[in-house]
Order: structure tokens, then C-alpha cells, then sequence
């Protein structure tokens, strides 16, 4: 049996659970009990199951504390983001204000977001009353929406600008909503979007500023297997990972050694 072969909830408590050994070091059928709302023998048959595909260094019963212990071996069966981290240390889940910052809500006009799918599937230009957070500009331009991508945090989209006679990034949420949204055929072919189809190998060192001290801890933090942090991005996203990853702002604890940039053979 693999995680692939049971049905989603039971995968999600599983994969709970995995997370508590990874993170906590110690589980109980309580935590499934509590977490998910389930009876405790439901959650003895999810420990039974768990068990089951841990091949070496299982968890073991510990009488005293009546729990689970991981092994000091022990090695998670699925990664964990950090959010998925943060909810199973977070367990003071009784105070009035949440321990986390909330995020910042992305609004995506639905309407504005169907007209570029429909750009986009039937591969047409689109007029859009555009403004820019450059120049302060609101103006119409005509657009030929490719794909939408994601930076984590807000939907943008990919497009070849007539005006600009190039392909750049645009955010929906600067288009006027309000608008009629004309509708063409392509006349010519686009052309080939060199950025979208180059990978950009990115490579990472902490700031020349920090003393060897805190290089280590930013090494720690951020999971360097040696000297440089090698991260591959496709160009046409590389001023994304810059901001997501605060590598312009003062006080960053990263910067670039290099950046090599080569065409995608898969693409």
C-alpha cells in the first residue's frame, strides 16, 4: 500500500500524522481524533495504516507517554511547506488572536479573468484599458494573452504587447473591469516568447554584509546543501523570485553570484 491508494481524507490524516512525527517528534491518536474530528478507534485503524508504509525506523510505543515516538532516523514520507509545518506546531489553537500574519487578499475580477481564458483557448488579440504601476498610465493597448502563471501570491498573466512590441507580464487586476474587452483574430502569427521558453539557473549566497555566523544560520535557514543555493526559474518569472524572495531590498540576507540563462529543451 502507498499513500496514491487511499482515498483523500484518509491520505490527509496520514499525511497529518507524518507531519507530527517529522515536526513534533511524538503523535497520539488524540491529535487525529482532535484535529480531524474522528473516533479514537478510527484513528488507531489511520496509525495501524500509517505504520504499515514506514519500511525502516518506525515510530515506537512509548508506555510513559503513551504516544508514538519517532525514531531519531526518522524520515518523513511526504514533503511539508511551511504553512503545513506551522499547523502542527501551532497548538495554543485556543487564544483569541491567531499566531499568524493573514494574507494579503488578491482580488481577481472573475469576469476579467473569463475574458482572458477565452483570449487565451482561442488564441485571439484583446483590447484592455491598461494602468501601469510605472508610469501611473491608464490607456488601451491591445494584448495577445498567452498563459496565466502564479507568483505565489497573486494571479498574472503572460501576453505579447502590441504597444511595447514584446511579450511582458500583466496583473488583471489593472485592467478597468468596466471595459468592453475588444475581441480580434491574430493577424500574423506571434512570435516565439524566448523568455517564457529560457531557464534562468539562479545562484545564491548570503550577503557579503552578514558575518560567518549568520551565513551559517541563512545557509540553515534556507536549506544550502553547499557554498551556493542553485534555484532554476524560467526567465520570464525571474523579476517575481527577486521580489517574492526580497533579493533587492535593504538588509537582504541572500544575493546573486550568477545567473546563467539557456533555452528549454522541453519546451
Amino acid at each position: 500500500m502507498t499513500l496514491d491508494d487511499l482515498k483523500h481524507a484518509q491520505r490527509q490524516r496520514l499525511l497529518f500524522l507524518d507531519r507530527c512525527f517529522t515536526w513534533r517528534g511524538v503523535a497520539r491518536r488524540r491529535d487525529l481524533a482532535d484535529r480531524f474530528g474522528i473516533s479514537i478507534a478510527q484513528a488507531a485503524n489511520d496509525f495501524r495504516a500509517y505504520l504499515s508504509l514506514i519500511t525502516q525506523n518506525a515510530p515506537e510505543y512509548d508506555a510513559h507517554l503513551k504516544a508514538y515516538v519517532a525514531s531519531p532516523d526518522h524520515q518523513p514520507i511526504a514533503p511539508s511547506s511551511m504553512l503545513d509545518v506551522f499547523g502542527v506546531l501551532d497548538t495554543a489553537s485556543d487564544d483569541a488572536l491567531p499566531a499568524a500574519l493573514p494574507r494579503a487578499k488578491r482580488w481577481l475580477d472573475p469576469h476579467v479573468a473569463t475574458v482572458l481564458h477565452d483570449a487565451i483557448s482561442k488564441q485571439q488579440k484583446i483590447r484592455i484599458v491598461y494602468t501601469s504601476m510605472n508610469s501611473g498610465e491608464t490607456a488601451p493597448q491591445w494584448v495577445a494573452p498567452t498563459r496565466f502563471i502564479f507568483d505565489g501570491e497573486s494571479i498574472h498573466f503572460r501576453a505579447y504587447s502590441y504597444k511595447r512590441g514584446e511579450y511582458r507580464n500583466f496583473h488583471p487586476a489593472r485592467i478597468n473591469p468596466e471595459d468592453e474587452f475588444q475581441i480580434d483574430e491574430l493577424d500574423t502569427p506571434l512570435p516565439f516568447d524566448m523568455e517564457w521558453h529560457s531557464v534562468s539557473t539562479i545562484w545564491l549566497r548570503p550577503s557579503a554584509r552578514l558575518t560567518s555566523s549568520q551565513a551559517s544560520v541563512v545557509r540553515r535557514e534556507f536549506g544550502f546543501n553547499g557554498d551556493l543555493l542553485r534555484i532554476e526559474i524560467r526567465q520570464a518569472l525571474e523579476f517575481y523570485f527577486d521580489r517574492r524572495w526580497g533579493l533587492n531590498e535593504p538588509g537582504a540576507r541572500l544575493e546573486k553570484v550568477k545567473t546563467e540563462t539557456t533555452l528549454s529543451q522541453g519546451n
